[in-house]
Order: C-alpha cells, then structure tokens, then sequence
C-alpha cells in the first residue's frame, strides 16, 4: 500500500509539474521609448479619445523606399481607398512624384473631380453604368476633363456596350481601361471571345478610346510559398497580360508604344514582381505605404508601420473580475495564466486592429468584444494606469482610417497636422 501511496503520490506530481509547465508565461512591459514619445505628444496636443494616429516621418521614409524600389522603372499609381484622406494623398503625391490616383466608388470620383481636377483618374473596379452617368451629369467643374483625366475600368463586353450607349447618348468621349483577369479570377476579361467582342466595340464607336489595361495580381502574395507555386502565377499573370495586350495594341492601336498606354499591375503586396521588363507599365499601392498588419509580408520587410489607433484607459482596476454570478472565471483566468491578472478598460475598442504597445496586452475572451469599453488583459508588468495611452494597429488602411473623424499627425514627436478624411464608402 505504502508503494502504491509513493507511486500514485508521485504520479500526482508529475501531472501537477506538467500543468504547471504548461501555464502561460507572463507577458508585458511598458511603453517602449518610441510609443512613450507618441503617448505625450498626444498628451501634450490635449487628446483624450480614440485617435488615429499618422508617424509623418515614418510615412515619408516609406514614400522613399518605395521610390528607390521603383527606381523610375515604372509609373505608380496612388490608390485612393487605401488611403482615404486627400491630405495625405497629396502629401504621397508630392513626395512621390505622381498624379496618378486609383478611385473605386462614385462619391470619391466626384470628389477628386471636384477638388483635385490635377489628378489622372483611373477607376479600379467596374461601375454600373447608371454610375458613370450621375457623373456627368453631376460634374460641376470645368476644370476637370473626363475626356483626358479620367478612364472607366471595364470588365467585358455587356459592361462596355452599356458604356458605348451612354456615349452616344451624351456625345461624350470616354476613355476605358479593359480588366483582365490574370489569375485572381474576381472578374475580367478572361477569354479571347470576350476580348474580341470588346474590340469590335471600341472599333465601331469613336466616342470610344482603349487607354490600356489593369491586371490586379494579389493573389499571388497569397498563394502557399511551395517551389513553382508563386513564380508559375506570376508567370501565367505575365503571359495573359502581354498576350492580350498585344492582341488588343494590334487591333486598335497599331505602331502604338507602351508609352501611350496605361498599363496597371501590381499592388502593395506584389508591386516588387514588376520591374518594367514586362508589359505593365505602371503598378499601384497605396496600404503598403502606412503598413497596417495585413501587410506583414517578406516582400514589405524594408516598410515600417506608420499608422496607428491611440486610446485612453478608461479604467483600470486592481485585478480582473468577472460579473456576479461568474466570478470564478476570473479567479481561474487569473490563476491559470498570469496575463489576465489586471483588466484595462478602454475608450472604445472592438476594431479591426491588434494591440501593439505596451507589450503583453489582448482583449478578453470571456468579457467578449465591446465598442464602447474593451477589455484589455495584461500581467500588470505594463504599468498601465487611468488616462495611459494603449495603442494598436490597423489590420487594413481602407475604411478602419475613417472611424477616428481626423487623422492626428506626428512629427518629429510632436502633433503638428489634423487631416480630415473621406466619408467611408464602399
């Protein structure tokens, strides 16, 4: 018995020492020197809500690595959606050296029209036709010219006879880009049929001008990194692009150049696949260059992140503690893992956003998500107290920019810039 009593005693504390291994290690420090300086410039600029937060330097030294990556290759795109701010386009326009914007709804384009007639305007999803005419019919502008700064983005022959007719109707000039699908196959052009309809029309219609085309190549980042799996995407992207091109140059535009083109590819995650050697002659990005997670990628090492949410602590009570009824959870939760020992409540929450800083924090689960006030667990090591600052970053650029009314700008760690941004649109 007494061996059985040792063994059993012994077997006890195995299981025991195994549990215990297997609890969660803490986690957590505070403020790292660079989000410190971002906490009192916002402090210091009396903000004491949900912010989004824009690191100018850091946007800026991305502006460049991007261009030296470029280095003059190719012509780039801006593509508004991403970057939902006209503030900070021109800013990107003008330290990059483009005019050249990709818009992808009706709200937008008649906004650029309107306040930015500089920019060349390339549409970067097809719009059903009733779009195209609230355009024209609602231009108010003289100093915009659709005829040479805009071209409509169409997806197969149905889409460009609809386009055709409203040209007639209008006896307006339009330019069209023709989509190709090149892989993703999310729409386009995606047969020779097709593609010969679309140049029949354009043959028979001179309010019609071909101005190129767009071959979004997204997937490819996506695509599981095995030998010949990525590169045989590129290469059929290639292929289709340069054969359709040529097909569509040859029927409308012979003796043309790629020059007299708008030959669009690429994205942030796959802009670095296009070097000017191939067909296009223009990529376009705009996420890659304020770098939200989802842009985590081995092609966007050399890119920093440079936007960021900043939220006050609302409260900050001395353990985390579940509701009545359910306290035991908490005291589990706490045991267990030493993470959820203190709760942070914050201003708002519940966005499309990772904490960043201070280290060590994560929602609750059992609290649940809150858009009012999150959750935030922690060991406690982050030193967190009532009116810090917790920061997090956006998983997207589009759409997740806007929820904050102005973007806050920082320089040289002090707010210099307040920019309004676009009404989210889909």
């Amino acid at each position: 018995m007494k061996r059985r009593t040792m063994v059993a005693a012994l077997g006890a504390g195995l299981v025991g020492a195994g549990a215990l291994a297997l609890h969660p290690g803490q986690r957590g420090a505070p403020h790292a020197p660079y989000f410190a300086r971002m906490a009192a410039a916002l402090r210091a600029a009396g903000i004491a809500t949900p912010t989004m937060v824009i690191d100018r330097d850091a946007l800026h030294n991305n502006a460049a690595q991007v261009t030296r990556n470029i280095a003059g290759r190719m012509q780039l795109r801006l593509v508004a959606k991403s970057l939902p701010c006209l503030p900070l386009l021109d800013d990107l326009a003008a330290s990059m050296r483009t005019d050249r914007l990709m818009v992808f709804n009706l709200p937008y384009l008649q906004q650029l029209a309107e306040q930015r007639p500089a920019f060349d305007l390339l549409l970067g999803k097809p719009l059903p036709v009733a779009a195209a005419a609230a355009f024209y019919q609602n231009l108010k502008t003289a100093t915009f010219n659709p005829s040479t700064k805009l071209q409509w983005l169409i997806d197969g022959p149905q889409r460009l006879a609809q386009y055709r007719d409203l040209a007639r109707q209008r006896h307006q000039a339009m330019r069209v880009n023709i989509e190709l699908d090149v892989g993703l196959h999310r729409g386009g052009v995606a047969d020779s049929s097709a593609l010969q309809q679309m140049l029949a029309i354009f043959k028979s219609e001179p309010l019609l001008e071909w101005s190129g085309m767009m071959g979004y190549d997204a997937h490819i980042a996506k695509l599981p990194d095995l030998p010949g799996v990525r590169s045989g995407a590129f290469e059929h992207a290639t292929s289709v692009y340069r054969d359709w091109t040529a097909t569509a140059t040859h029927a409308l535009h012979a003796g043309a150049t790629p020059a007299d083109l708008t030959l669009n590819a690429g994205g942030s995650p796959t802009y670095r696949l296009h070097d000017g050697s191939k067909t296009p002659n223009e990529v376009a990005l705009g996420s890659a260059l304020v770098k939200p997670t989802d842009f985590d990628l081995d092609s966007l090492h050399d890119l920093a992140p440079a936007a960021f949410i900043a939220t006050p602590v609302i409260k900050a009570p001395p353990e985390f503690l579940m509701p009545n009824g359910v306290e035991w959870l908490g005291s589990l939760a706490r045991m267990w893992d030493a993470n959820q020992r203190r709760v942070y409540f914050i201003y708002g929450g519940n966005w499309l956003a990772n904490p960043v800083s201070p280290e060590g924090l994560a929602p609750s689960g059992l609290y649940g998500p809150s858009s009012n006030q999150q959750a935030m667990l922690g060991s406690g090591a982050q030193n967190l107290q009532m009116d810090d600052f917790i920061f997090f970053r956006p998983r997207q650029s589009e759409s997740v920019l806007q929820q904050f009314g102005d973007i806050v700008v920082m320089e040289a760690g002090r707010i210099t810039q307040r920019w309004p941004v676009l009404p989210a649109m889909p």
